[in-house]
């Protein structure tokens, strides 16, 4: 265990579930750990009692990647778990492959509606809408744009396929609206929404007082900090901001709250966890000043500063989108200047007065 993990306090110890088998954490709570075919390789899923007016049933929070594996799991837990009670909704936190991938096959194999916030649920379809899901000749040029000039590379950006759409083959047409502060009642407890930016359009994590528990999703996660980057569809974004002032916004909770990430283990801590996060991306803005006091960076420059290890073709543009979003927060804030070299690439230099303070 790390430092930082050590700080936070896991009640489960080393128990995980086995993978056909959810692990109980409160009354009506259940573990669901499902495999991903990532370097990242499981995502947990939660499986939580419901009742949709005098119909018992369960609510599954987050669903896994469109995989074979994966469905095999869930008819496995669908067959031996629910004591012959249905799926009534399932919920999902956000848009991404490993939390909705397989939304649209449990909401049919039930017909059981999704909840998610509509900016998510929109931004899923529109993805799915593009002929081509992810890369294409607009990524390409944001990247190249960033200092990434390896034609080898950028070839592979322009001609990356339908990854998304692997993932994710469909949707359900109609979605239930998640928004801030919404309370969504599960059976005999409540959970109330939280929405968070940065990391995805509009995501939601789900806090019930009742039993001090918060479905965290991506928002924060304990052994390793979330992606938040800046791609071609808001290339002047700031998500970074948005991303800490969301992290902010769930201080308001109990700092013994239960947290249910949806990758690495169930913690105590989340305070803390937050400081840790913060910390982390505060460091990483001061080596990055420090760098663009000595000279005018890319954002592909950033990445040699901000990742000490080897990046294979699928790490590097997150690594580059992730470099472009810190130097976009110091941008924004007026400490660095952007400009556009003879190559058309922009760099980003500390301004005079604030090398000076």
């Amino acid at each position: 265990m790390n430092t930082l993990e050590s700080e936070l306090a896991y009640p489960l110890g080393d128990t995980l579930p086995k993978p056909t088998e959810p692990l109980q954490i409160a009354p009506g709570v259940f573990w669901v750990r499902l495999s991903l075919p990532f370097q990242l390789n499981h995502i947990n899923t939660w499986l939580i009692r419901d009742q949709v007016e005098d119909q018992p049933g369960w609510c599954v929070v987050d669903c896994g990647v469109n995989q074979a594996s994966s469905r095999e799991q869930w008819e496995a837990i669908f067959d031996q778990h629910l004591e012959g009670l249905p799926v009534l909704r399932v919920v999902v936190t956000h848009m991404h492959p490993d939390h909705i991938g397989l939304a649209q096959w449990i909401g049919q194999r039930w017909q059981a509606p999704m909840w998610i916030s509509s900016t998510e649920f929109m931004t899923a379809r529109a993805v799915l809408a593009k002929e081509r899901t992810q890369g294409g000749e607009l990524a390409a040029r944001f990247f190249a744009r960033h200092g990434l000039r390896d034609e080898a590379a950028l070839e592979r950006v322009r001609t990356r396929g339908d990854e998304y759409r692997g993932m994710v083959p469909s949707l359900p047409d109609q979605h239930h609206r998640l928004m801030d502060q919404f309370v969504l009642s599960l059976g005999q407890t409540d959970w109330v929404c939280h929405a968070g930016y940065g990391h995805s359009p509009e995501h939601m994590a789900l806090h019930c007082a009742q039993q001090s528990i918060l479905i965290s999703g991506d928002m924060v996660l304990p052994r390793i900090s979330t992606n938040v980057s800046v791609f071609e569809s808001e290339p002047e974004g700031d998500p970074l901001l948005l991303y800490m002032q969301s992290l902010e916004r769930l201080r308001q909770l109990p700092s013994e709250t239960l947290v249910l990430p949806s990758h690495g283990r169930p913690f105590k801590g989340l305070h803390r966890r937050i400081d840790q996060l913060q910390a982390h991306h505060h460091d990483r803005l001061a080596e990055l000043m420090a760098a663009c006091a000595n000279a005018s960076l890319s954002g592909m420059d950033a990445v040699e500063v901000m990742f000490a290890r080897d990046l294979d073709a699928y790490q590097l543009p997150f690594a580059l989108g992730e470099a472009v979003a810190h130097l976009h927060t110091l941008w924004h804030q007026g400490q660095l200047k952007r400009t556009c070299d003879a190559d058309g690439v922009y760099r980003f230099k500390a301004r005079a007065e604030w090398i000076r303070s």
